[in-house]
């Protein structure tokens, strides 16, 4: 239980960074409560949507070598964003560039914290 609630504040980090950097993407970076809740929003999104659209496009994936998963990556905070806006979150995107580069942050940041958290299946590796 800790671990998901420590990814959860991973991506909850990323979303604020990409607030911050991103123009197009607008919320108060001081309201956390809406920050951890988009993180809880994109988190289910990706649980949820993204496998399903990584299977319906996979030829498209396969043939630009990969580089489809940046755009679906874009869909899905796209769809999150929308679904925060519809719960009032006051979280909102202008347009699919700021949804793609928001995305690619969001991506960036949390693979670079992921880096610090230690996995429990590492420590069975070693032994």
């Amino acid at each position: 239980m800790a671990k998901l609630i420590l990814r959860w504040a991973v991506v909850a980090v990323a979303i604020w960074i990409a607030i911050l950097i991103v123009p197009g993407i607008h919320a108060d970076p001081r309201d956390w409560t809406t920050i951890a809740a988009m993180g809880l929003i994109l988190g289910l999104m990706n649980a949820l949507v993204r496998p399903l659209l990584k299977f319906l496009s996979c030829p498209l994936i396969i043939l630009t070598l990969g580089l489809f998963i940046l755009v679906l990556n874009a869909l899905v905070f796209w769809l999150a964003g929308w679904v925060g806006e519809m719960f009032g979150l006051g979280f909102t995107l202008e347009n699919f560039w700021a949804a793609f580069f928001g995305a690619l942050v969001v991506s960036i940041v949390s693979g670079v914290l992921s880096i610090f958290l230690h996995d429990d299946r590492d420590k069975k590796k070693k032994d």
